[in-house]
């Protein structure tokens, strides 16, 4: 009879007959066992048709003749303080990132392993528009100039844009998709790559400035920040275009 640990080590790579061989032992430890494998398997399945129906803009892009596709993506539209970054995505032909969604439904944990993933297997262009840029052209115009920059580093340029919520000011075709980065896997792609390299950005802030909080908050108008911004002023990271921090300029 096969021991638990054995068990353990052929359910990395089962067949039909040993499943249902230990459906019918009658072992608490095998069971449990088995209960867990179905868990992971039921689990693996539900990542894989989410990510398939992730696909289904891409897929109907490649359907109508287009051949490089990017998703785009920004992070920052509503801190206080930071750039606004966007990133722009092409897939490569049979990438699979099971669990690839929305940056903001994801740890960090994980937002920094897919980051590294999409990084070294992608096409990936990133958009960064400092405070002082935002202020001056509102940020909606700036998280759409940071997705244009983003755009224009691709190497090949894509052929056709997945843009989230947005309409650039471009020639390439492109298809504007509200919450698209849970709707697409090239958007969500962009989305993590985004989301990760502002955070570092307000990392490395936060060591500039220390004292508002930026390595925790991200730029966000927590109460702590907000405190802060009392106690000790304003930094070349605020948007004073950005309420409460323009009212307090002028009260």
């Amino acid at each position: 009879m096969r021991t638990i640990s054995q068990i353990k080590e052929m359910l990395q790579s089962p067949d039909k007959e040993l499943i249902q061989a230990l459906k019918k032992d009658e072992r608490k430890g095998v069971q449990r066992l088995l209960k867990s494998h179905e868990s992971k398997m039921l689990k693996e399945k539900e990542l894989l048709k989410q990510f398939n129906d992730m696909q289904a803009f891409e897929r109907s892009a490649f359907a109508a003749g287009y051949q490089l596709i990017a998703g785009t993506d920004e992070a920052g539209r509503g801190p206080l303080a930071g750039p606004v970054v966007a990133a722009a995505v092409i897939l490569p032909e049979g990438f699979y990132l099971p669990g690839l969604n929305d940056s903001k439904k994801l740890s960090e944990k994980k937002r920094e392993s897919f980051f590294m993933k999409i990084m070294d297997q992608a096409n990936v262009g990133v958009g960064i528009i400092e405070a002082e840029e935002i202020d001056r052209i509102n940020i909606l115009n700036a998280s759409k100039k940071a997705m244009i920059e983003a755009i224009e580093q691709l190497n090949p340029e894509p052929d056709y844009i997945l843009a989230d919520a947005v309409t650039l000011d471009i020639k390439t075709a492109q298809e504007s998709i509200i919450k698209g980065d849970a709707k697409s896997v090239s958007i969500a792609a962009a989305s993590v790559i985004a989301k990760v390299t502002r955070d570092r950005l307000m990392k490395e802030a936060a060591e500039k400035y220390p004292g508002y909080g930026l390595e925790k908050n991200a730029g966000y108008g927590t109460k702590e920040h907000i405190g802060a911004i009392k106690r000790l002023g304003l930094t070349d990271e605020h948007r004073r275009s950005f309420e409460p921090i323009k009212s307090m300029i002028h009260s």
